[in-house]
């Protein structure tokens, strides 16, 4: 297997395991319609919770930061074989972050937390970056990662730490959705989620510090392709353990911390912007403790190539789950969500999973790339003399890199 092959797998793999991961989240939340099934025997509840917590430990906030990731080391391999050619990429991207948040958009209609369109105004941010040295990069990474809105709010909150804040402004927005998810028809859900539910969620990643951490990792993800990090080789197996090592020893007592809050006896007004900035680092350490033991693993064989088709065909699995999850779900269709605990909730998402990943398969074997993807390929180069390479996920050719 070539270096640029085994990249690729490995980069599809990862991209495909969170796929799954989000699909498993986002079903045993009901795809953000959170409602829990009255009449449930004690046992079951039980069981639920802590499938529910479990879960959440191992993927809430940390798959999305995966993508993140991959996401721009998607942006520095199509950037840099198009520079290797001569040409600059960057314009063609910031056409590519148009299209994409025209999916995003389309995706939102049925799930208002849909993260496309997020990333693609977020997006933007990596071309202003793409020709700076590594290090100014990032320095710029970590001074986002470092949260600094939330910093302002912290030291604004000084002379009044114990003042009582009012709910945050996403939350009126997502008690409103709670209405149509469950009673309207599918056009009243539609309508909703690009309004209301769309507006909430773009609040609610500002609050809790996604509008910087997004980009952030963005530059992260460039920069471990500019030092060719997926390759296997001793010297990326040795990084891999180190950051697996560091990764560990920083989660644990930024979870402690996040967990139970109470512990830092300060007012409340001090504690909401100190808890956006713990979690948000908590969230990025085990984030990277998943990917280091992945990519870890990966070196141990093609084993977890079971998860590649998915990642491949990325951007029409994700859309596709929204489509089929919230049909399940919500009120317009099957109304699933009256039943359904996290135990059989996620029974449901692990079928589902499967089912994608074999249709991946199928879809595969038979086409270059998902429909998706080959439309989005398509118009990003439309008027272009000669097509790039896709995005990564979206079936690139080995022998183009």
């Amino acid at each position: 297997m070539s270096a640029n092959s085994s990249r690729l797998d490995a980069i599809d793999a990862l991209r495909g395991f969170a796929i799954v991961s989000i699909m498993l989240l986002h079903n045993i939340e009901h795809f953000d319609f959170y409602f829990v099934p009255s009449g449930l025997p004690a046992w079951l509840m039980a069981v639920d919770k802590t499938i529910w917590d479990s879960l959440f430990f191992l993927f809430g906030g940390k798959s999305y930061a995966i993508f993140a990731l991959l996401f721009g080391l998607t942006f520095y391999l199509q950037d840099h074989r198009r520079e290797q050619r001569g040409e600059d990429f960057r314009a063609r991207f910031a056409w590519r972050m148009v299209l994409l948040l025209g999916f995003g958009l389309f995706n939102s209609m049925f799930y208002h937390g849909d993260i496309l369109s997020i990333y693609a105004v977020l997006g933007l941010a990596l071309i202003p970056v793409a020709r700076l040295r590594s290090g100014v990069v990032f320095a710029i990474a970590i001074f986002l990662l470092l949260q600094p809105h939330a910093w302002i709010e912290f030291f604004q909150a000084l002379p009044a730490p114990d003042e009582k804040l009012a709910d945050p402004a996403s939350w009126a927005y997502f008690g409103r959705a709670e209405k149509y998810m469950a009673h309207g028809s599918a056009w009243e859900v539609w309508y909703g989620n690009l309004t209301n539910g769309k507006i909430g969620v773009i609040r609610w990643s500002w609050e809790n510090g996604r509008v910087f951490q997004i980009p952030a990792l963005f530059m992260l993800g460039m920069l471990a392709g500019r030092k060719s990090l997926f390759i296997p080789s001793d010297s990326n197996r040795l990084f891999w353990r180190k950051t697996l090592a560091i990764a560990v020893l920083a989660f644990i007592p930024l979870y402690l911390l996040k967990t139970w809050p109470e512990v830092w006896h300060i007012g409340a007004a001090l504690r909401r912007p100190l808890l956006v900035i713990v979690t948000s680092w908590s969230n990025v350490a085990f984030m990277a403790v998943l990917v280091s033991s992945f990519t870890l693993l990966s070196y141990s064989g093609n084993w977890l190539g079971i998860f590649s088709p998915l990642g491949r065909m990325s951007l029409t699995s994700y859309v596709v789950q929204s489509i089929v999850g919230t049909s399940i779900y919500y009120g317009f269709g099957l109304g699933m969500y009256q039943y359904t605990g996290a135990s059989f909730a996620l029974a449901i998402g692990l079928v589902l999973a499967l089912l994608q990943r074999q249709f991946s398969a199928w879809w595969l074997r038979r086409h270059k790339q998902g429909p998706l993807e080959t439309l989005w390929h398509k118009a990003t180069w439309i008027g272009a003399h000669s097509e790039a390479v896709p995005n990564i996920g979206v079936n690139i050719p080995k022998s183009s890199l």
